[in-house]
């Protein structure tokens, strides 16, 4: 297959919810899809389910190991025009009790990570005058509540570093949007944390995928930045 005919998309935190998902709508709308995670299993089963997506496991915050596989997404499938960053590390708990090497992590997976791959991207997308960049977020990304110390402050970090570099590309035909998703998203762990609430209660992994396929497709004479998400349901 001509490398150069399908548009390329790189989606991070390639997990059972979002990523998977994400990755499912993208290859679905003709492109190929790069698969990072740290579960090679995983993304080996998603590989067999679908022949335009290909595993590449890795550790986000590894920046060599991070350079070899954009290499080798550009030597094997073509130059992404669409980065998903999915990843997320962070933990509840308060501020005097959480372990600060889990928000050091946190910081390492949801921004550094971001930065680093953003720069290794946008180049390309801005010689090509197009291209995409969305994250996933959450509410945490714009308040700090208690139980949250761990994950709040990577979060709004993360977003502030989105609102800069939207701001930056913007003008150079590069679209960067943050998705703050406002739910407890549909995954088997989430079912049986809450067993006891109804369908409604949960947010679908592939309602947030369409979401993410249409922001990194938007108009340009109606970009977004932040788009918020959240079950009809949802008190906010």
């Amino acid at each position: 297959m001509n490398i150069d005919v399908w548009p390329v998309a790189v989606v991070t935190g390639v997990g059972p919810g979002t990523g998977a998902a994400t990755v499912r709508r993208f290859v679905a709308g003709g492109y190929r899809v790069a698969m990072l995670a740290r579960d090679a299993g995983r993304l080996a089963e998603l590989e067999a389910e679908l022949p335009e997506a290909r595993a590449y496991p890795c550790d986000v915050t590894d920046t060599a190991a991070v350079d070899a596989v954009l290499a080798r997404i550009r030597a094997e499938l073509g130059v992404p025009s669409v980065l998903v960053h999915n990843a997320v590390a962070g933990a509840r708990g308060r501020f005097m009790d959480i372990d600060p090497a889990v928000l050091e992590r946190g910081f390492q997976v949801n921004v550094m990570a971001l930065l680093h791959l953003a720069r290794a991207l946008t180049p390309d997308m801005v010689a090509a005058g197009r291209g995409a960049i969305v994250v996933t977020g959450n509410t945490a990304a714009l308040r700090g509540r208690a139980l949250f110390a761990g994950l709040a402050p990577t979060k709004a970090a993360q977003r502030m570093l989105c609102e800069a570099m939207a701001r930056d590309l913007g003008p150079q035909g590069v679209h960067v949007a943050y998705v703050v998703i406002d739910a407890v998203i549909d995954v088997p762990w989430t079912r049986r944390a809450f067993g006891d609430r109804p369908d409604s209660f949960f947010m679908q992994p592939a309602a947030i995928a369409d979401e993410i396929w249409h922001l990194a497709h938007q108009a340009r004479s109606a970009w977004s930045f932040l788009h918020e998400l959240r079950p009809y349901g949802e008190i906010w």
